[in-house]
C-alpha cells in the first residue's frame, strides 16, 4: 500500500505542481486549500506525512498543526513564504516536524518527505535485543506502543520528539552533535536546520522533565551536543 501525503495550501497551482511531482514517486496523494477543510481530512485519515502552508484561510497552518497534535503524532512539515527565524521556530513549537522556506525545489520536498518517512518510528542505533521498555527515574519509555510516562502520568510525544528519545535513552551517556542527531533522526541526507534539533529538544525536556530549567534527563554538552544521562 502507497504513502498517504496531505498537501495544504491555499495557492492551487501549488497544489497541482507538488501533487504531480508526488505521484510520480506512487504516492497517495489528498489536497486541501483550507485549515478547516485540512483539519476535518487529517481527523479521517492517518497521513503519513502532511505538507502544511502557515497562510491559509479559515484556521491558520500553526492552528491546524496544533489541533492535529491532540490527536495525532503523523509528521508535519510547515511550509513557510517568511524567511523569519521565528516563524520557523513557532512552527516547531505548535508540534511540527520540520519546515520549508519557499519558494522551495520540489526535489528539497520530496528528499524531505522521504526522511521522515524512513526516519518514522525508528531509532537508528537502538539494537533489536534491547528491551522493550526503559524505565529511568520515574520515566518509562514504551518502545512498542511508542508511549512515554513520566511518574506514572502518560505524556504525549511528537514522532520525531519519541525518536529523539528513543536514540538517546538507548545510547546512554553517548554524546550526539546536532549534526549526528539530523542524520540518525531525521535521515541520512536531511538538508535541515541545526536549530531544528534545539527547538525539539527544548520540547522535549519541557515535557518528561520535572524541571526543564535543571534537566534530570537530557543533558548539554557545551559545544558538542545532547546526550541522556542514565
Amino acid at each position: 500500500m502507497g504513502r498517504r501525503i496531505l498537501v495544504v495550501d491555499d495557492e492551487k497551482l501549488i497544489v497541482k505542481g507538488i501533487k504531480f511531482s508526488l505521484l510520480q514517486d506512487d504516492y497517495t496523494v489528498d489536497c486541501a486549500y483550507d485549515g478547516q477543510e485540512a483539519l476535518e481530512m487529517a481527523k479521517k485519515t492517518e497521513y503519513d506525512v502532511v505538507l502544511l502552508d502557515v497562510m491559509l484561510p479559515e484556521l491558520s497552518g500553526f492552528e491546524v498543526c496544533q489541533a492535529i497534535r491532540e490527536f495525532s503524532d503523523m509528521p508535519i512539515i510547515m511550509l513557510t513564504a517568511k524567511g523569519d527565524d521565528m516563524d520557523k521556530i513557532l512552527g516547531l513549537d505548535y508540534g511540527a516536524d520540520d519546515y520549508i522556506t519557499k519558494p522551495f525545489n520540489i526535489l528539497e520536498v520530496k528528499a524531505r518527505i522521504k526522511a521522515i518517512i524512513r526516519r518514522s518510528g525508528h531509532g537508528k542505533e537502538v539494537v533489536p535485543d534491547k528491551p522493550h521498555t526503559v524505565e529511568c527515574n520515574g520515566l518509562k519509555v514504551d518502545f512498542e506502543s511508542r508511549r512515554v510516562y513520566v511518574d506514572d502520568k502518560e505524556v504525549n510525544l511528537t514522532a520525531k520528539e519519541f525518536d529523539l528519545l528513543k536514540l538517546l535513552i538507548s545510547n546512554l551517556n553517548k554524546v550526539y552533535s546536532r549534526d549526528d542527531l539530523l542524520k540518525k533522526v531525521w535521515g541520512y541526507d536531511y538538508p535541515g536546520d541545526v536549530r531544528t534539533v534545539d527547538v525539539h529538544i527544548r520540547r522535549l525536556r519541557e515535557k518528561i522533565e520535572r524541571d526543564s530549567g535543571e534537566p534530570e534527563f537530557i543533558h548539554t554538552k557545551w559545544g558538542v551536543g545532547y546526550y541522556f544521562q542514565g
